[in-house]
C-alpha cells in the first residue's frame, strides 16, 4: 500500500468537498494509521502550516460528524508546496519524498496533457500511481493523445481514470441485485425489458462552477462519462469474477457493442436545452446565460439527452435513454428498468396494467419495484410500491475510491481502451451538435425540461434508409 499522496489543485473545491473528508473517513476506519503523507501543491503562496489550518477548516465544514481525532490526524500529516503544476522542477518538488506516490490530479482537465509531460520531466519514483478525474480528454483524439502520454509515464495498471459514480451503493447494488438473484437474471433481457433510463437530473445550478462548466456542458459532464458507466453495468454481460480484467472487459464490450449513431439519429434521437430565469423552491434563478462567467457564444446545454441502443443477442431492442439536467423543479436521480407490458390482462374494463419498473435510486440512495396488484374491489388493478433500504457503506465513494488507489486495485477505474470508446459513442453528437443539427432548446429554471416531443424509438426504424443517410418516409 502507498502511504505518499500527492494532490495538485489542492486548495480547489474537489478537495475540501471530497478528498479531505474520504481520507479522514478512511483514516477514521483504520486504513491508513500513521503513515499517510499527505502533500498538497497548488498556486497560492502558503505555507505549510497556513495548508494545515485550511485542511482543518475545511473538514469542520464538509467532513460530517466523523471523528475529532481522524480529522486532526489527516490534517496534521499535510505539508504543502507551491507548485506552478506544468513546470517540472516545481513537479519533481511536490513529489519528493521516499518511495512511490500517489498523485491526484484535481485539476480542470484541459491542464492533464501539460501536467503528465511535467511528471515525464520530473521523473516519477518507481511503482508511482496517477489518478485523473473525468471527463478524460476532451475528445477522441484528446483521449488517444493523453493515454499515450501517460503509457510512456507508467504502466496501464497504475492509471486511475476515476468515476466516483462507480464506488455508490446504489451502483454497486445494480451488480448485486443482478447477478446474485436468480429471479432477475433471466429476465435481464430485450424480451423483458423495454427501456431503460439513467436519469441525473437536479435542482442545482452552477453553484459558481461556470469556468469548468461553461467549457464542458451536460453531454461531456455527465453523459460521457457517469451515466455511460451505468449503462455499462445495467447492460454488460455476468463477468467471471468482479476483477479489474474481468469487470473491465464486459464494460467495453458493452460500448463496443452500443450502434453507432448516424446523422440521422443524433437529429431525432438526443436532445440539448439550457435554463431560462425561472424559480426553484424559494429561490429566484437567473437564466444560464446570465450566470457569472458564462459566455453565452459558447451555446452550452445545461440538459442533455441521448437514446441509445446496442447491437447484441441480449439487448436488440431495447432502447436506453440517458438524460441529466441542472436547474429543473426536482431531483431526480435513478437507473429505471421497466420491463415490457404483459400480453393479456384477465380483468375485463377494471383499469390498466402500469408498467413494472425497478428503480435503482442514487441519491438518496434507495431500491423500489413498481407493480400491479388487485384493489379493494375484486378485479380492481391498483400499483403497488416494493421499497428496500440501502446498508449504508462504511465508506464514502471517494472513500472507496481512494483506498483502491493507495491499495493498486483499478477495478474501479476506467481503463485507457473505455475511455476512448466512450468517446467514440458520443463524437457523432459533439460534431453534430457544433454545426447546430440539433436546436438549442430552452425551459425555465424549476421546470420539468423541455416540453416533451414524439419519441423517435415510437417511428418504424427502416434501417436502409439510416444507412445511406436519409430520412425514413414517415419523418416529420
Amino acid at each position: 500500500m502507498i502511504n505518499r499522496l500527492t494532490v495538485f489543485g489542492a486548495t480547489g473545491d474537489l478537495t475540501a468537498r471530497y478528498l479531505l473528508p474520504a481520507l479522514a473517513a478512511l483514516q477514521a476506519a483504520g486504513h491508513l494509521g500513521d503513515r499517510l503523507e499527505l502533500t498538497g501543491a497548488s498556486r497560492e503562496d502558503w505555507s505549510s502550516e497556513q495548508y494545515r489550518e485550511w485542511v482543518a477548516a475545511q473538514l469542520e465544514r464538509h467532513g460530517g460528524p466523523g471523528p475529532a481525532a481522524a480529522k486532526e490526524a489527516i490534517a496534521a500529516s499535510a505539508r504543502y508546496v507551491r507548485c506552478d503544476v506544468t513546470d517540472p522542477d516545481d513537479v519533481a518538488a511536490a513529489i519528493a519524498g521516499d518511495g512511490p506516490v500517489a498523485v491526484y490530479l484535481a485539476l480542470p482537465p484541459a491542464l492533464f496533457p501539460r501536467v503528465v509531460t511535467a511528471l515525464h520531466g520530473a521523473g516519477l519514483p518507481a511503482g508511482s500511481r496517477i489518478v485523473l478525474e473525468k471527463p478524460f480528454g476532451e475528445d477522441l483524439a484528446g483521449a488517444q493523445e493523453l493515454n499515450r502520454l501517460l503509457a510512456d509515464l507508467v504502466p496501464e495498471q497504475a492509471v486511475f481514470r476515476v468515476d466516483h459514480f462507480l464506488a455508490m451503493t446504489t451502483v454497486q447494488n445494480v451488480l448485486g441485485s443482478r447477478l446474485a438473484n436468480r429471479v432477475l437474471e433471466p429476465l435481464w433481457n430485450s424480451t423483458h425489458i423495454a427501456e431503460v433510463e439513467i436519469v441525473w437530473d437536479e435542482i442545482l445550478t452552477l453553484e459558481g462552477r461556470a469556468g469548468y462548466y461553461d467549457h464542458v456542458g451536460a453531454l461531456k459532464d455527465m453523459l460521457q462519462n457517469h451515466l455511460l458507466q451505468l449503462l455499462c453495468l445495467v447492460a454488460m454481460e455476468p463477468p467471471v469474477t468482479l476483477g479489474e480484467r474481468d469487470l473491465r472487459d464486459r464494460k467495453v464490450d458493452v460500448l463496443r457493442s452500443l450502434r453507432p449513431l448516424t446523422e440521422y439519429d443524433v437529429v431525432h434521437r438526443t436532445r440539448r436545452a439550457r435554463y431560462l430565469p425561472g424559480r426553484i423552491g424559494e429561490r429566484d434563478v437567473p437564466a444560464y446565460v446570465d450566470e457569472k462567467g458564462v459566455s453565452p457564444q459558447r451555446r452550452t446545454e445545461t440538459l442533455a439527452e441521448v437514446e441509445l441502443e446496442l447491437d447484441s443477442w441480449r439487448w436488440a431492442g431495447t432502447t436506453f435513454r440517458l438524460r441529466s439536467g441542472k436547474a429543473l423543479g426536482a431531483d431526480r436521480k435513478e437507473v429505471a428498468v421497466r420491463f415490457r407490458a404483459v400480453p393479456h390482462l384477465p380483468f375485463g374494463h377494471s383499469g390498466e396494467a402500469l408498467p413494472n419498473v425497478l428503480r435503482f435510486e442514487l441519491e438518496p440512495e434507495g431500491l423500489s419495484l413498481d407493480l400491479t396488484g388487485i384493489g379493494a374491489h375484486a378485479n380492481e388493478l391498483t400499483p403497488l410500491s416494493l421499497t428496500a433500504e440501502m446498508e449504508p457503506s462504511g465508506l464514502p465513494a471517494y472513500g472507496r475510491l481512494l483506498l483502491d488507489v493507495l491499495e493498486g486495485d483499478p477495478a474501479l477505474s476506467i481503463r485507457g481502451d473505455e475511455a476512448e470508446e466512450a468517446w467514440r459513442v458520443l463524437e457523432p453528437v459533439l460534431s453534430a451538435w457544433e454545426r447546430d443539427l440539433v436546436p438549442l432548446e430552452e425551459y425555465p429554471a424549476g421546470s420539468e425540461g423541455p416540453p416533451a416531443r414524439r419519441q423517435y424509438a415510437d417511428r418504424p426504424r427502416q434501417r436502409e434508409s439510416l444507412l445511406h443517410g436519409q430520412a425514413p418516409p414517415d419523418s416529420v
